[in-house]
């Protein structure tokens, strides 16, 4: 899709009829959060390949859900959300003439990110439906004739709005939100969307997958209470920090979270397998039926999420610094606008700031450090008893992780860290990647020795052994 390395708007026009015509993917996140958008995507779509859409209606049987800013959190990206929310009456007029008019809107939803109350969400939906489209019932003065007969219908009269929860505290509280949210409104359905990335960013990879399973128990018990199908979506990346979702495990993550509707599927799923391998998988995502989340115990799993959040965020402190220097390295693959935020959205806690979390990871990965083992020192034997049922796969999953460990790191980490992490690895059975690992080492000596020149190419070959880049 891309002349370069990274991709760039018209890319991702591209990149979303890929998705629905190869991939055979029902749904395209379209992005206005953080980076230069598109607001003619629908318009670019219907008119770029026509012969495709004019069997494939979106709205029906294809699906776009534009990611808007969240203007509490992303000030400078603001009114952006206001654009994007005006741009969906002009997308419902150009699928009406493509299409003819059937009155099915190609845009219906909006994902409002770092979601933290419900008032951000009414806002959103209250906005567009009382000034978006309540606007053409108003005259520009008196004696004049409405906006609706100068301009035309605005449809469609509402947008859904589908909260992302990015930071526990918030996962934890989704289900009072969404509650709050749909009592004064009639739905036949409603989506919420699960961070997994950052939740990890901030507070380990660990927290992150037990806080994610309490909030689907939640968000079940609230669809139980309230009648009303309440649809999960869950952002999983390709390493196990991120989420653990490849086309080889897709079986695995639907019964895992056996409570989810959706599932992302980001760049390394898509580009870093077999075609025809990752189709079969999203044929396995479209065809699967989601059931009752696995049940957790809520009170050992809060208490395992606290220390083990305390120990990793202690060791990220003194990470940081170095993580930084490393980031420098990775390459772009996507253009974003700098994001604040959560740790905190440029990632700051505690007067720490990291890279964003794809970042992160390649960093980490790429001197032999993967930063699912972070934190995991504060296990003790009755947490991991628990894990036996809560997290079936977990020491499965640590050894594949541990096998792209590399003893050179100690090089570059404290004592402390180091003998933290012997206590981890000491869990795990693994064998060690040693192609992945000698060029691990080569960016260890590189960092050593302040020779930079070739840490990024070697970067991308260590990526390439594992799938993905971050």
């Amino acid at each position: 899709f891309t002349e370069g390395t990274s991709f760039l708007g018209e890319d991702e026009i591209k990149e979303a009829y890929y998705a629905f015509s190869h991939l055979r993917c029902e749904e395209q996140m379209w992005d206005c959060e953080g980076k230069e958008v598109d607001e003619f995507v629908i318009k670019k779509l219907l008119t770029r390949y026509d012969n495709f859409f004019k069997n494939r209606r979106i709205g029906k049987d294809l699906f776009i859900t534009l990611r808007v800013p969240n203007p509490m959190v992303e000030k400078s990206e603001a009114k952006i959300l206001l654009e994007t929310l005006e741009s969906a009456p002009r997308s419902y007029d150009t699928a009406n003439l493509f299409y003819g008019d059937d009155n099915i809107p190609p845009i219906f939803e909006v994902i409002l990110p770092m979601t933290t109350n419900t008032e951000s969400i009414n806002r959103v939906y209250y906005y567009y439906r009382d000034f978006v489209v309540g606007k053409q019932h108003k005259k520009c003065f008196e004696n004049d004739i409405t906006i609706k007969e100068w301009i035309g219908e605005f449809k469609p009269d509402t947008l859904e709005v589908i909260p992302l929860f990015e930071d526990i505290p918030y996962m934890l509280s989704a289900d009072t939100m969404v509650q709050n949210y749909l009592q004064d409104k009639q739905f036949p359905y409603q989506r919420v969307f699960l961070g997994r990335s950052d939740p990890a960013l901030n507070y380990g990879m660990l927290p992150a997958i037990l806080v994610a399973k309490i909030t689907l128990q939640r968000l079940h018990a609230l669809q139980e209470r309230i009648k009303i199908p309440i649809y999960p979506i869950l952002g999983l990346g390709s390493n196990l920090f991120r989420g653990n979702l490849t086309p080889m495990n897709v079986t695995e993550c639907l019964n895992e979270f056996s409570s989810v509707q959706t599932f992302t599927i980001q760049s390394a799923f898509k580009y870093d397998y077999d075609e025809g391998l990752v189709r079969k998988a999203i044929e396995t995502m479209n065809n699967h039926t989601r059931t009752v989340p696995t049940t957790i115990d809520e009170e050992i799993a809060l208490d395992i999420t606290e220390r083990l959040a305390s120990a990793y965020r202690e060791q990220i402190k003194e990470l940081a610094p170095l993580i930084n220097e490393i980031a420098r390295f990775v390459p772009r693959r996507r253009m974003r606008k700098l994001h604040i935020g959560l740790f905190g959205y440029s990632r700051n806690v505690e007067g720490i700031t990291l890279p964003r979390v794809i970042s992160f990871c390649a960093s980490l990965y790429s001197i032999g450090l993967p930063p699912e083992l972070l934190g995991l020192h504060c296990l003790t034997e009755k947490d991991l008893s628990f894990l036996k049922v809560a997290y079936p796969s977990f020491l499965d999953d640590i050894s594949l992780v541990a096998s792209y460990y590399n003893k050179d790191v100690t090089k570059l980490i404290s004592p402390k860290i180091t003998k933290n992490l012997e206590k981890v690895i000491g869990l795990a059975k693994y064998t060690e990647n040693l192609l992945h690992s000698e060029y691990t080492t080569q960016i260890i000596q590189s960092t050593l020795s302040r020779k930079e020149d070739t840490i990024t190419e070697n970067m991308i070959a260590a990526g390439k052994i594992r799938s993905f880049l971050g």
